[in-house]
């Protein structure tokens, strides 16, 4: 039998029973509670990270330096940022100083500056220091709110601790500095310091570095370009609480206070505009993109060009290009002498206009007349009045210098060599080793090509011009050239311009052209043009490192009366390898095998002195012409290969006159014997091109494959 409960023991029941109820009743709160919480934040859904990595498109250099960014579709700047190598450490220790000095600890909201901002609000009646990470303001830049709420800081705080749990630290930094606001359409720390200061944030001063600190907490009532005094009073406050927190010095923070702060702002960069173009329409779907423009080099470049084009004329505009030999990467690119002028319209790449390239062709003439061993560099020639059917070519100053060398015809440009140079290499040859090499003429419609194109007579680009001139120094090799760096571009096979021996003596030939007045001879390998009607002024120099083209003209092809290669474009060549900054490099050493005498009467007799068309043509009325009996043309010649060494190979020739000399891929290697014959050492497996020359200047040529 259960004993009656007592009074103190019916109160002490029913309290019992009030505490179970009331814990219930938290419980079940509590259990609301976190459940609301729970279905609120997943209804927050994921990071909306999509949109707050859109950023400016950029075009950088070879070097990672900025050439020139492009604003985004709703006119924002917004450079991307890595902070570890694009921000200066002394403005990354001042921000984290000021807005969060526990980054790197805390899980994206701090508790205790959360209680030090409330109680300093609640001693003080103002706000002090915030109570915001910098992770919980990158969430506000995220997803921006109007309003100021509790439940706006929660939504912070939750995404704040979704941003901790998703991204590194590094990461969250890179996107507050990429999406904080600096007034105006500036957003981030890059975009700020190139429109404020106008240079990368990598070296900021410590008054630079204040002022960036202060201005994202307020941007639009702290702009520089309208408020420059609410600005200035900022940074002075960033500056003395850092003193306060001991982070700087308090001499330095005075120096610092003194300097005035800059209204205006500074344009965002601009190099290579027509490069950064073409960049932007070829890679629609990359935000960076990598040129191997050299920012320095093409900074003093453009300038040359405008300051030159102003010089000459206010209609004429100037294109450069510039090119690693080795590498065939577009060192500058400039497009017009002035990018923004509609007068010269700037807009046009003028290095991608097709234009008569004047006597720029005739070093490809003479490599093939080299190459082919019909002269030497110190072959005689002779310039005089001649006519091919209808054609009479005459030289620039209308004059004609008699019998010259080969060298001084080429120095000295003279028409009449090299058109009857031309009419033995053949115009087609021509036409077909330059597209070969990468260079695309363009003839006039349904014209096949004719020995004018010697003269000027095809269309070309500077592009394409100092493409090939770039083989010269590459002994016949052209790199194609490359503009746009790519990951996926895979190796380039360089492309045959000329056999080593011949090039060799075209560079070295053009290493001995007149240089213009004031400039140091010998030094610079170049060669000038100058259009029909003086439309067009050329000048294409190489020496072991680098080649240059320069381009002079108005864009609308008008003719210029004085407008000559050698006064307009030359003395630009010269200078522009004067602002590359260093030594010029010597030429490669001729190849082996190369006949460098510079004595006429030591070359071989059938070299000393051209013979025309024409005095061939004559001379095979009474002799009988010279023809290479043996090997045939074409014919796969076994010689051993596959043993190691090669059996010497036997050469058989009729007709022609005695003494005949014996070339080899265009080096002569001794004399055909009495019996018109020779035994030659193969220079190896593969294609091989055997000429024999007599007395009289005839040659026969075929090309043989040794297997």
């Amino acid at each position: 039998m259960t004993a009656p409960d007592t009074p103190a023991t019916a109160v002490q029941s029913r309290r019992w029973r009030r505490v179970k109820l009331a814990a219930s009743a938290l419980a079940i709160v509590a259990m609301v509670t976190t459940g609301a919480v729970a279905s609120w934040i997943v209804s927050l859904g994921p990071l909306p990270l999509a949109n707050a990595r859109e950023v400016s498109r950029t075009v950088l250099d070879r070097n990672g330096k900025l050439l020139r960014a492009f604003a985004m579709a709703d006119g924002r700047w917004r450079l991307p940022v890595d902070a570890s190598t694009d921000v200066d450490p002394g403005y990354l220790n001042l921000l984290l100083g000021y807005e969060d000095q526990r980054f790197y600890s805390h899980i994206g909201v701090d508790p205790l500056a959360l209680g030090r901002a409330a109680l300093q609000l609640l001693t003080r009646g103002h706000i002090i220091s915030g109570g915001s990470t910098i992770t919980m303001q990158l969430a506000r830049l995220i997803e921006p709110r109007r309003q100021r709420s509790i439940y706006a800081k929660l939504h912070q705080m939750v995404r704040a601790l979704q941003l901790e749990y998703e991204l590194p630290k590094s990461q969250i930094l890179d996107l507050y500095l990429t999406l904080a606001p600096f007034g105006g359409n500036l957003e981030g720390i890059r975009a700020a310091s190139l429109a404020y200061f106008g240079k990368e944030p990598k070296r900021l001063s410590l008054a630079e570095s204040a002022l960036l600190v202060a201005l994202p907490q307020s941007p639009e009532r702290r702009r520089l370009d309208r408020h420059p005094a609410a600005a200035r009073a900022a940074r002075d406050r960033v500056l003395v609480r850092m003193v306060e927190d001991a982070r700087i010095d308090a001499d330095d923070a005075k120096r610092a206070m003194a300097v005035p702060v800059m209204r205006m702002r500074q344009p965002f960069p601009m190099l290579a505009p027509h490069s950064a173009d073409q960049a932007m329409a070829t890679n629609k779907n990359s935000n960076l993109i990598r040129l191997t423009l050299e920012s320095g080099l093409q900074r003093q470049l453009e300038a040359l060009a405008h300051d030159r084009a102003a010089a000459l004329g206010p209609e004429i505009s100037v294109g450069i290009v510039a090119v690693d030999n080795a590498t065939g990467d577009v060192m500058a690119h400039v497009g017009s002498a002035d990018y923004f002028d509609e007068r010269l319209a700037g807009q046009v790449d003028m290095t991608r206009a097709v234009r008569s390239p004047g006597s720029t062709l005739k070093p490809f003439i003479y490599g093939l007349a080299f190459e082919d061993g019909l002269v030497h560099p110190d072959s005689l020639i002779d310039d005089h009045p001649v006519r091919f059917g209808s054609y009479a070519p005459e030289n620039f100053d209308m004059t004609f210098q008699g019998t010259v060398p080969v060298r001084r015809a080429l120095q000295l440009s003279l028409n009449v060599p090299a058109i009857e140079l031309l009419d033995r290499v053949g115009a087609s040859r021509l036409s077909s080793r330059l597209k070969q090499a990468g260079a695309s003429l363009v003839l006039p419609k349904d014209e096949a090509p004719g020995l004018a194109m010697g003269l000027g007579g095809v269309g070309v680009t500077l592009h394409d011009l100092v493409q090939v001139y770039s083989g010269i120094p590459r002994l016949g090799n052209v790199m194609p050239l490359r503009e746009f760096e790519r990951r996926d571009s895979g190796v380039r096979e360089p492309l045959r311009l000329l056999d080593p021996v011949a090039a060799w003596q075209v560079g070295n030939v053009l290493l001995g052209t007149p240089p213009p007045e004031n400039a140091v001879r010998n030094r610079i390998a170049f060669k000038t043009g100058t259009s029909y009607g003086y439309r067009d002024a050329w000048s294409v120099g190489f020496d072991g490192r680098m080649t240059i083209g320069v381009w002079v003209g108005r864009p609308d092809g008008a003719p210029v009366p004085g407008l000559i290669g050698r006064v307009a474009a030359a003395p630009i060549l010269f200078d522009a390898f004067a602002r590359t900054g260093s030594l010029l490099a010597p030429l490669p050493k001729a190849p082996r095998g190369t006949l460098t005498t510079a004595n006429n009467a030591k070359l071989p007799l059938p070299l000393r002195r051209f013979r025309s068309a024409g005095e061939l043509i004559r001379t095979d009325n009474n002799e009988r012409r010279l023809h290479i009996q043996f090997p045939l043309n074409g014919s796969r010649i076994d010689a051993g290969a596959g043993q190691g060494t090669l059996s010497p190979l036997l050469v058989k020739v009729t007709g022609g006159s005695l003494p005949m000399t014996m070339l080899v891929n265009g080096k002569a290697v001794g004399a055909i014997d009495g019996r018109r014959q020779r035994m030659i050492d193969p220079p190896g497996p593969g294609f091989v091109r055997l000429t024999v020359m007599d007395a009289a200047g005839t040659a026969d040529t075929v090309t043989v494959r040794i297997q």
